[in-house]
């Protein structure tokens, strides 16, 4: 028992490379010698998109290969044609129009939705009276430590600075996004978002910023920014909007603006996918009722129906997806 706990702990922590089902025929007709469906996906869903890859493979037998990384670094990957995914997802479907489309893919789905959360645990300095009305001025306490995602790879760390932004203007507090910059300072930044959870979890920091579903997942405390700040309401898109970063783009050389906006989570195939019609019938999957079903179990917020963005989407995929 041990042994199979042991095997089961590296197959989630290694993103899924060589753990999917590999079991002779599926029940799709899928074989052993079938090429395995190849998933690109952002490190803030590793977790959920793990469980529809594994519920898919148990239906089909359809063996799978399962990348993580932040968004950026995988559309800069795909770009830079070190790798060559069946299926990509990514934390912010505006990487794919001002990266990726349209020599790397036509169109995206939009699937699911968040907002961004102040995490924390019973131990973090403070925990007993933070709320949505103080929180900024705890994390200028001295001592305090707050951990962030690094904006150059991750949507979640320039969305924390777009939060700070709209926070300046919601509480008329001058400054304030310069304040929050200087309280997680470089020292506390990591490429991947994910990565400030673990750190949150040994308690190296007393706060990070993170997306609600990790929070949750996590079992973590989370402060409840107000709507009007935390990208996650769709009737406060015209207040996000107000506030923009820029990040490196393709490369160093050169930039790309994002503009703030509610915070949705997005899915492609790209023209040059190896598997296609594989990668089709897995997409539909995961936009389907079964899909939505058990994103939300791993307190994922999947979008009740898929919008489908672009050009040139799989007609399997412009289907009612309401069941399946």
């Amino acid at each position: 028992m041990r042994t199979l706990i042991r095997s089961l702990l590296i197959c989630a922590v290694v993103a899924g490379a060589g753990c999917g089902r590999d079991d002779g025929k599926g029940a799709e007709g899928a074989t052993r010698d079938a090429a395995p469906l190849e998933l690109y996906n952002a490190a803030s869903i590793a977790r959920p998109m793990r469980a529809v890859l594994d519920s898919f493979a148990a239906r089909t037998g359809t063996r799978f290969n399962q990348q993580t990384a932040s968004s950026l670094e995988l559309a800069r990957r795909v770009l830079e044609l070190d790798g060559e995914p069946d299926v990509l997802v990514l934390s912010d479907p505006d990487i794919f129009p001002q990266l990726l489309e349209p020599a790397i893919t036509t169109w995206h789905a939009l699937f699911a939705r968040n907002r961004m959360v102040l995490a924390y645990t019973p131990r973090s300095n403070g925990a007993a009276e933070i709320d949505s009305s103080n929180w900024y001025r705890i994390l200028e306490r001295p001592g305090m430590e707050t951990g962030r995602s690094d904006p150059v790879h991750d949507p979640a760390g320039y969305r924390a600075l777009l939060v700070w932004q709209l926070a300046e203007q919601h509480y008329r507090q001058p400054g304030l996004a310069d304040r929050m910059l200087r309280a997680a300072p470089p020292r506390n930044v990591r490429a991947r978002e994910a990565d400030q959870v673990a750190l949150l979890e040994m308690g190296e920091y007393d706060y990070t910023w993170t997306y609600q579903n990790l929070a949750e997942a996590a079992g973590f405390r989370y402060v409840k920014l107000p709507d009007a700040i935390d990208l996650g309401n769709p009737a406060d898109s015209a207040r996000y909007a107000t506030a923009s970063v820029r990040v490196p783009g393709k490369n160093a050389r050169d930039s790309v603006t994002f503009t703030g906006r509610p915070i949705l989570f997005a899915v492609s195939i790209p023209r040059a996918a190896p598997n296609p019609e594989l990668a089709a019938r897995f997409v539909a999957f995961l936009v389907s009722e079964d899909g939505r079903r058990i994103l939300r179990a791993t307190h994922f917020d999947a979008l009740d129906r898929a919008a489908f963005v672009g050009n040139g989407v799989p007609a399997v995929l412009t289907q009612d997806t309401s069941g399946r």
